[in-house]
């Protein structure tokens, strides 16, 4: 029988291990199809888009570059062959398709072969449950350091899907989270250490007497100000922009009386000049004749 460390939602370690159920960990870790399962899966992630140009692709080559006898060097037919510089490439890759597959029970005793292996090894850890109301990163990292695993490649599987937990671990390097019933034998292999839920595992939710919120060790977040602080400030502001404007409007004032007096001078003066051509010239009293 196999057994697994089992650790409280808090990341406190029980001091019973659990028990893994015999009729799927029973220790047979079978190599060749562990390799065939591993094969398959990264031969499927390959695009398949490498692609190289023959002779009949590459531009230019169309005439002999000189003529057949008489020069005394090698015959050429094309300066594209694929002994020159520049020219086609011979038996080079073109877009295919890589993907295989292999069958389904071959697939699911090579899950269970990785499982095997990682249990037998002492890397795979039992959490009761994953408790997160919302995402929460602190408290994940809090959880696998608690664990000690926080520095090693860990592969997280969860009771079904848990969206705070993803969004909690997506951030994290060297951490995969997913589903116990999504994770292949090549995501269990690349980890070094395999953390489950108990409820993944046994198909059933344990019930937890011990909270999760031991995690949570960031400092609270200072209280907000009350609205009416808020209002006292954003007087304080205003009276302080109106005193300050208050000299530069009375400067604006007098400027604007001064323009306003410019005219009604000038109005004045053109009047009193006008009234001065208007009256006419005294008359010069006519001379006598004969007079002295």
């Amino acid at each position: 029988m196999l057994e697994a460390p089992h650790f409280s939602p808090a990341g406190n370690r029980r001091d019973a291990a659990f028990a893994l159920p015999d009729e799927y960990f029973d220790g047979e870790v079978n190599q060749p199809v562990l390799h065939q399962a591993v094969k398959t899966f990264l031969n499927n992630q390959r695009q398949g888009t490498a692609s190289t140009k023959t002779r009949s692709f590459v531009s230019g080559g169309n005439q002999k570059p000189w003529k057949q006898k008489g020069t005394g060097r090698a015959r050429q037919g094309s300066i594209r062959a694929p002994h020159w510089r520049g020219g086609g490439i011979v038996f080079g890759p073109h877009p295919r398709d890589y993907r295989s597959d292999i069958p389904r029970k071959v697939r699911q005793l090579a899950r269970r072969s990785a499982l095997n292996a990682r249990a037998s090894e002492g890397s795979m850890f039992v959490v009761e449950q994953l408790q997160f109301d919302a995402p929460k990163t602190a408290r994940l990292v809090e959880l696998l350091h608690r664990l000690g695993v926080a520095e090693r490649k860990v592969l997280l599987l969860t009771n079904g899907n848990n969206g705070n937990v993803f969004l909690s671990g997506r951030n994290i390097a060297d951490l995969r989270i997913m589903n116990y019933q999504e994770a292949s034998a090549y995501d269990v292999l690349w980890a070094e250490v395999v953390v489950a839920e108990q409820g993944a595992i046994t198909g059933e939710v344990p019930q937890v007497s011990e909270d999760a919120s031991s995690l949570d060790t960031r400092q609270p977040r200072a209280k907000r100000e009350p609205a009416s602080g808020k209002l006292k400030k954003k007087a304080a502001r205003a009276a302080k922009a109106e005193a300050e404007a208050a000299p530069v409007a009375k400067k604006k004032a007098a400027k604007a009386k001064v323009k306003a007096k410019a005219p009604a001078k000038k109005a004045k003066a053109k009047a009193a000049g006008k009234t001065a051509a208007k009256k006419p010239a005294a008359k010069k009293a006519p001379k006598k004749k004969g007079g002295k």
